[in-house]
């Protein structure tokens, strides 16, 4: 049975390469982990937990100090912008009052704080793209030292609503990905083009996705460039997928096995096991 209140948890962390270390941080969440995906080019993963709030909160501070016990930031090149080994930990009040994510996001910054690693909050009055444009510059960390963790350096911890991430890869050069990116740019969409070896990629976070969705970035790109694949970052809600026809749902990558609800109500964690109802 899926819990009723749900708080969610979608960790951004700086390794996407090494499977065998990949698989040992997200076996930290344990059960509460519903989805994982990892990009060899971005060198990221992306863990998302969701389920009971005190639950869920425990689950990733178990996660996130096993990547900064793990992973060292002064070995790590890839294309995805990062201020940590565990970049970014946002919670999301997916079935709870905001309050309740802020309060987690200011217990985990001070227990991963309290460890040495400096954190930047984010949400509601700052946003993410304001942390990693002012962080070490005008902008010095709310929680922990003031100098980056030797080989953790420091981590966004956040509150904000339901995005959904989501990359189009393009059959054009990455000129073309940036200019698209710039376009799309905007109070509803934040937009990156990124050089993926060959390939040209735009990378969305659709941060209010009943205004735009995973269906209209699509063709609006499609207007713009030839469209190579496109591909769900994590999970989505099912009010977002209910506006999408299921006719198109392989063209945008996109499924119902993908939404939150369907993975809480299977009540099947990501490695297979079963959750207590």
């Amino acid at each position: 049975m899926a819990p009723t209140r749900v708080l969610e948890c979608v960790i951004n962390v700086s390794e996407g390469r090494d499977s065998k270390v990949i698989a040992e941080i997200g076996r930290a969440a344990g059960r509460l982990l519903l989805d994982l995906h990892s990009d060899w080019f971005h060198h990221r993963s992306v863990f998302t937990l969701a389920g009971a709030p005190d639950e869920v909160e425990g689950a990733a501070l178990a996660l996130a100090r096993r990547g900064v016990e793990l992973l060292d930031l002064t070995a790590h090149v890839g294309v995805h912008p990062r201020l940590g080994v565990v970049d970014v930990v946002p919670f999301v009040p997916y079935a709870v009052p905001f309050s309740e994510a802020v309060a987690a996001r200011d217990r985990i910054a001070q227990a991963l704080a309290g460890d040495g690693v400096p954190c930047f909050l984010y949400g509601p009055q700052r946003s993410l793209p304001d942390v990693r444009r002012q962080a070490w510059l005008t902008l010095a960390p709310d929680m922990g030292p003031s100098e980056p963790h030797p080989t953790a350096g420091a981590c966004c911890v956040g509150a904000r609503d339901v995005l959904i991430a989501y990359n189009v890869v393009i059959k054009g050069p990455i000129a073309r990905a940036r200019e698209i990116a710039r376009d799309l740019r905007g109070p509803a969409v934040r937009a990156l083009g990124i050089a993926l070896g060959d390939e040209s990629q735009v990378s969305f976070n659709l941060i209010d996705p009943a205004v735009v969705g995973p269906a209209e970035i699509y063709d609006y790109v499609a207007e713009r460039s030839e469209i190579d694949r496109a591909e769900l970052v994590g999970l989505l809600p099912d009010s977002s997928l209910a506006t999408i026809s299921p006719n198109r749902f392989g063209q945008l990558g996109l499924s119902r096995e993908r939404t939150i609800e369907s993975r809480l109500k299977a009540g099947v964690s990501f490695d297979g096991a079963r959750r207590e109802a």
